[in-house]
């Protein structure tokens, strides 16, 4: 039975991912500080086993590895969502220890492969539609997509030195029910059920895309299981486009809410105001349609997550 550590794995797709990987039978072991994940999300088998652990702190990510000799690992522990990141800067330039300690200990442990983590946000504002993993140049400010900028280039300079594989996955907005309220659509989705005014920064024309859950993760299993994309990057996101107040609307019509929508004053920083991936490599190994967006958000209201 192969064993894979997933970072963060208490986090939404961290866990979710795990689910995935006890259903096709290998050893998970998820470590997670909890400070954004939870461990309600951990799943319950005997092939799961979860420690708490700050990958950041050697000493305690370096006797689990040495441990459990890992096959893969996955890498999504982070300091995660807009304003957290913005408040807590330094926070966020502290994981660039968690990218050392990880491949360090990854190529003396001979694990196979790693599976970093990246984001959208390292496009920045996007100087071209869809943005291409290899054509787009990344020019985001933020600290957040500067660490996951630099977490890239760690991967590459581990597999050119150490021949240490990887493959950077670059989500755009998955969404599912695991998902907390730090992210737009469950804090729109929680808003509509307690027919609370939706609150939305500027006017609402910018745009994201929006992944279902479940698309992201077999696209993930896929580049584990059949050996794709190593050293080599790949957007994770759909490709159709929903301005965030059309968001809003469409969630009020499922959720059959009453609520109004509310403008705020727009963020002063981490607002893009346009993100689509060119999702070409990821719908070809899928070889089928994304999951609609309508279709997912009834998904996630219908599973009672956001409810009471």
């Amino acid at each position: 039975m192969k064993k894979i550590l997933i970072t963060g794995g208490a986090g939404f797709i961290g866990s979710s991912l795990a689910d995935k990987l006890l259903a096709s039978d290998y050893y998970v072991v998820i470590v997670d500080n909890l400070l954004t994940g939870d461990k309600r999300n951990i799943p319950v088998s005997k092939n799961c086993r979860f420690i708490r652990c700050d990958i950041n702190n050697y000493q305690d990510i370096a006797p689990i590895m040495a441990a459990f000799q890992f096959e893969y690992v996955f890498h999504y522990a982070a300091v995660v969502g807009v304003q957290r990141t913005i408040d807590n800067p330094v926070m966020v330039l502290s994981d660039l220890d968690g990218f050392r300690n990880i491949l360090d200990l990854s190529k003396n442990t001979a694990v196979k492969r790693v599976f970093f983590s990246s984001s959208s946000e390292v496009y920045g504002e996007p100087v071209e539609l869809p943005q291409h993993e290899h054509t787009t140049p990344l020019n985001s400010r933020l600290p957040y997509a500067i660490v996951k900028n630099v977490g890239e280039a760690f991967c590459r300079s581990y597999q050119q030195q150490f021949d240490l594989d990887y493959t950077i996955l670059r989500f755009f907005n998955t969404y599912g029910i695991r998902q907390s309220t730090d992210f737009v659509i469950s804090k729109f989705m929680r808003q509509a059920i307690k027919n609370e005014p939706i609150t939305i920064y500027g006017d609402g024309s910018q745009t994201r895309t929006f992944c279902y859950i479940d698309d992201n993760l077999d696209i993930t299993l896929k580049a584990l299981e059949q050996n794709l994309f190593v050293n080599d990057i790949v957007n994770i996101g759909s490709n159709r486009i929903t301005p965030i107040l059309e968001l809003a609307q469409k969630i009020i019509e499922v959720t059959e809410s009453s609520s109004e929508i509310i403008h705020l004053s727009p963020l002063k920083e981490g607002d893009m105001t346009r993100r689509q991936p060119d999702n070409s490599k990821m719908l070809s190994v899928l070889g089928r349609d994304l999951m609609p967006l309508e279709k997912g958000l009834k998904s996630v209201f219908e599973s009672g997550r956001f409810q009471g």
